[in-house]
C-alpha cells in the first residue's frame, strides 16, 4: 500500500521548482520584494488550506493546543524560511541547481533525522547503502552545478 504514495512524493516534488519559479516572479511584480512575495504566498496557501479544513470538517484545535512542545510551532518558521530562500535563490541559481541544493540538504537532514531518531521519527540507522545514496545524490548536485 505504501507503493500508493511514491507518485504524490513525485507531483509534489515536481511542484518545487513550479512554486518557486512564480515565487521568484511574484517578487518582481511586489517591487522585489522577497519578504513581501513569500508573504503573499504563504496567505494564500493559508487561506486555501483553511477552505480545504472547513470543506473536509476537520476538527479545530482546543484548549489542548497549550500543551503542545513549543518546538512544534516553528514547522511555519522554517516553512517560511524555505519559501523566503527559494525567491532568493532562484534567480541567482537557476531553478536546477536550486531545487539540486535544496535536495542535497533535504537528504542530508534526513538521514541524519532518520539516524537519531530526532523529532520523534522511527530510527531508521545510517546504513552503507543510504551512505551510497546520499553520495550519489551529493554527486548529482555536484554535476547539475557543474554543467
Amino acid at each position: 500500500m505504501r507503493w500508493l504514495y511514491i507518485p504524490l512524493a513525485v507531483v509534489a516534488g515536481a511542484a518545487l521548482p513550479v512554486q518557486f519559479s512564480i515565487n521568484a516572479q511574484l517578487r518582481g511584480w511586489l517591487h522585489g520584494s522577497a519578504v513581501v512575495a513569500a508573504a503573499v504566498s504563504f496567505f494564500v496557501g493559508t487561506i486555501a488550506l483553511v477552505l480545504i479544513a472547513v470543506i473536509l470538517r476537520e476538527p479545530w484545535p482546543g484548549g489542548e493546543i497549550r500543551h503542545m512542545p513549543w518546538w512544534l510551532w516553528t514547522g511555519g518558521l522554517i516553512g517560511a524560511f524555505y519559501v523566503l530562500s527559494s525567491i532568493v535563490l532562484l534567480p541567482r541559481l537557476g531553478a536546477a541547481a536550486t531545487v539540486a541544493f535544496v535536495l542535497g540538504g533535504q537528504v542530508a537532514a534526513s538521514i541524519a533525522i532518520d539516524n537519531f531518531g530526532w523529532l520523534n521519527v522511527p530510527k531508521h540507522e545510517l546504513s552503507p547503502g543510504r551512505l551510497v545514496g546520499a553520495g550519489l545524490i551529493a554527486g548529482g548536485v555536484a554535476l547539475v552545478q557543474i554543467f
